[in-house]
C-alpha cells in the first residue's frame, strides 16, 4: 500500500507523464467514448511497410487493415475475410491465389488526396505495398516474408539495386507474380506452394494497403504520417508523451460477430452481436516508461485494463492465483491465458567473440536460474522456456525439456568457461549485454542476467536504450548479446523458426544471423507443405538442431494475468490478434459508478 503523501507524490509524477509541461490529449465529452491505454515504451513507427513489433503493431492495426484477419470470439482460431469480400480461391497445384476485394473501402480523408478526399482502395494498392516492401533502398523488415516466394519479386527488388534513389523507382514495371485483372481483383502466383500464405502474410499488417499519394507527399515522415483505411486514424502524437485516435468518419463499418465459441453468450461476448462498429470515438495510449505509476492510474480509474507489475502482484492476486478482495471491490476482472511468446538472451552470430565459441554461449545457457527469474520477474506465473516453441501449438516437442537446454548448471557453466577461453586463446573480454528500456524494470531484468553471468567468471556489462535505438542497432546487427523475444501472429510455430532460417538475417526475423544448412534445407522442405504429422516432425527436427547450435539462452513463455474494470466490454483474450479496439466498448455509467466507489474507499 502507498501512504497518502506517497500516494500524492507519485500523482504528481503521472501528472507530469501524462501533461508532458502542459501539453495533453485534447479534453474529451463526458460522453464520449474513449478507451484508455498505457504504452509501455516509445514507437519508432507507423508504416506497415517496415513494421515488425508488438509495439507499433497494437497502433498501427487499429490504423490500418488487412485482407485477412482472425475471427475475434473463435477458438480454435480461424482466419476470415476482412478487406477481401471471401477467402481466396487457389489452384490445384497450389500457386495461385485469386482474390476478390470488397468495394467502397476508402482510404481516410487526408491531404496527401486531391482535395483532401480519401480515395477508393485497388487491388494496385496491395501490389504497390509488395513492390515498396521489395525495394531494397527501403530496407524493411518485412521483406523476409516474400523472399524467394512471388514470381518475379525478387527480380523486381534486384531492380531495385541500380536505381539511384527510391524516387527513381518505376513501381508501374511489371511483377508476373501480381497481377489485377480488374479493379477488384488480386491474383497471387507462387514460385512455390506457401500453405501459410493467407495467415502469415495476407492477415499479417504488412500487407495492409498503403496510398501511393501518401508515400510521396510525406516522404520519409509517413512513418508518423499514416493514411489507412481502418476504424480509427491518428490525431495527435507528442512522442514520448501520448497517441490519440478518433474515429475514422470514412469507415465503411463493420458488424461485430454474430457467434462465436460455446460460452461467449453467457460471458457478455456476443451482446453486441450485429452491431455496427466501432464503438468508441477516441482511443488515448499514454507513453508510461515505468510500471508503478501505469498501475496507480489504471487503480484510479485512468486506464480500463492493465498487466500486473511484479511488486504489486500480491496487491492484486492471492497466493491461490485468484483475484484479492480489494480487486474484487473495485469490480475488477482477472484474464489469463498462455501468451504465443518466448523470450530469450540472443547472441549474435556474426561477432568475432560470440559467434565460433560455442562454449562460451553454452556457459551462458548453464548460468542462467530461470526458475529464480520467472520468480523474480514474473511472480511465478510464466513457464520455462526449454525451446523456442510455445506449448500451445501443435508442433511443440513435450519431451524437450528432458534435452536439458533450459538447464542451470553453473559448474558445468565454469567448466565451459574455461574451454571458451581455450578456443577464444585466452582471457575473454567484457562482453556487452543489451536491454530494451530504460525504467527500472529493464534494469532490474539487466543487472540479474548480468550477476548470473558473472558469477561463473564472466565479465558482463549491460547497455539499457529505448525501443528505436535498440530496434536501429539490432537491425544494423551490431549488438553483441541482447535480452529479446517473439511473439507469434500465427498459430504455426513457423513464426518462430522462421527466426533461425539463413535467409532472414537482420534486419529480417533472424536477430541472431545464425546459419545452419541442414536446418535451411528442413526449413525449405518443411514451409512448402500442408499441416500434417510430416510438417510436424520436421519443425521438431529443426527446433533441435538451433537449439544443439545454441544461437540464445531461452528463458521463458509468458503467462499473460490481464486485469481489467467492469466497464471495459468485450475484452476477450486473442493471442494472436492486434486490431482488437473496434470491438471494445464503455459502459460510461459503470465508469462513472467507479469514480464514485473510489471516493467512498478513500
Amino acid at each position: 500500500m502507498i501512504n497518502r503523501y506517497g500516494s500524492i507524490a507519485l500523482l504528481l509524477f503521472v501528472l507530469v507523464i501524462i501533461t508532458g509541461c502542459g501539453k495533453s490529449p485534447s479534453e474529451t465529452d463526458k460522453n464520449e467514448m474513449v478507451l484508455r491505454h498505457i504504452m509501455p515504451t516509445k514507437v519508432r513507427g507507423l508504416d506497415p511497410g517496415d513494421m515488425r513489433d508488438r509495439y507499433s503493431f497494437t497502433i498501427g492495426s487499429q490504423i490500418f487493415e488487412t485482407l485477412y484477419q482472425y475471427h475475434f470470439l473463435k477458438r480454435p482460431y480461424e482466419i476470415v475475410p476482412l478487406l477481401a469480400e471471401e477467402m481466396p480461391l487457389v489452384s490445384d497445384d497450389l500457386l495461385t491465389y485469386t482474390i476478390k476485394i470488397q468495394k467502397g473501402i476508402f482510404y481516410q480523408d487526408d491531404e496527401c488526396f486531391a482535395g483532401g478526399k480519401g480515395r477508393e482502395v485497388q487491388a494496385d494498392d496491395f501490389v504497390y505495398s509488395l513492390k515498396r516492401i521489395a525495394n531494397i533502398k527501403y530496407l524493411s523488415q518485412n521483406w523476409s516474408l516474400f523472399d524467394d516466394k512471388i514470381v518475379g519479386l525478387d527480380e523486381f527488388r534486384e531492380y531495385t539495386k541500380g536505381c539511384e534513389s527510391e524516387q527513381g523507382i518505376d513501381y508501374s514495371r511489371a511483377v508476373e507474380g501480381l497481377q489485377t485483372p480488374d479493379d477488384y481483383t488480386l491474383v497471387i502466383r507462387l514460385k512455390k506452394p506457401w500453405p501459410q500464405m493467407v495467415s502469415t502474410a495476407l492477415a499479417d499488417l504488412s500487407t495492409a494497403p498503403v496510398a501511393r499519394e501518401a508515400v510521396d507527399f510525406y516522404g520519409k515522415d509517413i512513418i508518423s504520417n499514416p493514411v489507412g483505411t481502418g476504424p480509427f486514424m491518428l490525431e495527435q502524437w507528442r512522442r514520448g508523451s501520448y497517441f490519440e485516435l478518433v474515429r475514422n468518419p470514412n469507415f465503411r463499418g463493420e458488424a461485430y460477430p454474430l457467434e462465436g465459441e460455446p460460452g461467449d453468450a453467457e460471458r457478455g461476448y456476443l451482446d453486441d452481436a450485429g452491431r455496427i462498429m466501432p464503438f468508441a470515438d477516441k482511443i488515448i495510449w499514454t507513453v508510461i516508461l515505468e510500471s508503478q505509476p501505469a498501475w496507480f492510474l489504471f487503480l484510479e480509474g485512468k486506464v480500463d485494463s492493465s498487466g500486473i507489475p511484479k511488486d504489486n502482484f500480491g496487491e492484486a492476486i492471492t497466493q491461490n492465483m485468484q483475484l484479492t478482495e480489494s480487486m474484487h471491490q473495485r469490480n475488477i476482472h482477472l484474464k489469463t491465458f498462455l501468451d504465443p511468446s518466448t523470450f530469450w538472451v540472443g547472441f549474435n552470430m556474426l561477432d568475432s567473440v560470440l559467434g565460433k565459441n560455442k562454449a562460451l554461449r553454452l556457459a551462458i545457457s548453464r548460468s542462467i536460474a530461470r526458475e529464480k527469474f520467472i520468480e523474480l520477474f514474473s511472480n511465478n506465473r510464466d513457464m520455462v522456456a526449454h525451446g523456442m516453441v510455445v506449448p500451445l501449438m501443435d508442433s511443440y516437442n513435450p519431451d524437450i525439456r528432458d534435452e536439458g537446454y533450459s538447464k542451470y548448471a553453473p559448474q558445468e557453466a565454469k567448466e565451459l568457461l574455461k574451454e571458451a577461453e581455450k578456443v577464444h586463446g585466452g582471457k575473454l573480454p567484457v562482453l556487452k549485454l543489451a536491454v530494451p528500456g530504460t525504467d527500472t524494470f529493464a534494469r532490474q531484468y539487466g543487472q540479474f542476467l548480468v550477476r548470473q553471468m558473472t558469477n561463473i567468471g564472466l565479465e558482463v556489462e549491460a547497455q539499457y536504450m529505448d525501443w528505436p535505438t535498440y530496434l536501429e542497432k539490432m537491425n544494423g546487427r551490431s549488438l553483441q548479446m541482447f535480452t529479446s523475444g517473439a511473439h507469434a501472429s500465427i498459430t504455426d510455430a513457423q513464426d518462430f523458426l522462421q527466426s533461425f532460417y539463413s535467409r532472414n538475417w537482420a534486419p529480417g526475423a533472424n536477430n541472431f544471423n545464425y546459419s545452419n544448412p541442414e536446418f535451411d534445407r528442413l526449413y525449405e522442405k518443411a514451409v512448402v507443405m500442408l499441416d500434417g504429422p510430416e510438417r510436424r516432425r520436421l519443425y521438431r527436427k529443426m527446433e533441435k538442431i538451433a537449439l544443439d547450435d545454441c544461437p540464445a539462452a531461452f528463458l521463458n513463455h509468458r503467462v499473460a494475468y490481464v486485469l481489467h474494470h467492469d466497464w471495459y466490454k468485450n475484452y476477450k483474450p486473442h493471442a494472436f490478434a492486434y486490431g482488437l479496439s473496434k470491438y471494445r466498448r464503455i459502459d460510461l455509467e459503470k465508469r462513472q459508478a467507479y469514480k464514485d466507489l473510489l471516493k467512498k474507499l478513500k
